[in-house]
């Protein structure tokens, strides 16, 4: 991975909010929406509130399934600003990893399938974090989406949960979660 100093604070890097990015340069939203499919939900206001607060370019590069330096230059590109990363692999490796031995399908206890959400104007994560508070020890709560979670797979790590990922098929991802131990 590239790591660099940078200076100028309207600089364009992975870990910039999605947010933040279109607040500095609105003019980048349809560069954004045309690089993937998933990057169209931020036409829809309550989303473009909650998720871009929270999920970072390198995020929404593993959500989109595209190099995070492909993201990153194409968007300094369009402002004027130099390429800064060698093209990677996408980053959504990083969060498809073999089967847990804490994960046992019969131990799953609530699944939410944002595809048949009707609420699917809102960002899963906060009925997933609901949920995922009522879990006893060993269960599992399931998520059902057609993007990789990324921003919600890594604030529901940083809350203490074990979470699993996996692709079922092209465009259909199971995120599991469940309470450590220690939590």
């Amino acid at each position: 991975m590239a790591i660099w100093e940078q200076e100028d604070d309207r600089a364009i890097t992975p870990s910039t909010k999605v947010a933040d990015l279109l607040a500095e340069y609105p003019e980048l939203e349809d560069v954004l929406i045309g690089m993937a499919p998933p990057f169209r939900k931020l036409k829809n206001p309550v989303l473009r509130r909650s998720v871009a607060k929270v999920a970072s370019l390198r995020q929404a590069a593993a959500v989109a399934r595209l190099p995070v330096g492909e993201v990153i230059n194409k968007l300094r590109a369009a402002v004027g600003q130099e390429a800064m990363m060698a093209e990677e692999p996408g980053q959504d490796s990083a969060y498809f990893t073999t089967q847990p031995d804490w994960f046992v399908p019969r131990r799953v206890v609530t699944s939410i399938d944002e595809r048949e959400d009707a609420t699917a104007d809102e960002m899963p994560l906060k009925r997933v974090i609901h949920e995922a508070t009522r879990l006893r020890e060993g269960e599992v709560l399931e998520l059902v989406t057609t993007f990789l979670p990324a921003p919600g797979i890594d604030i529901m790590k940083a809350k203490g949960f074990r979470v699993w990922p996996m692709e079922e098929e092209p465009g259909l991802i199971h995120t599991y979660f469940s309470k450590s131990p220690d939590r």
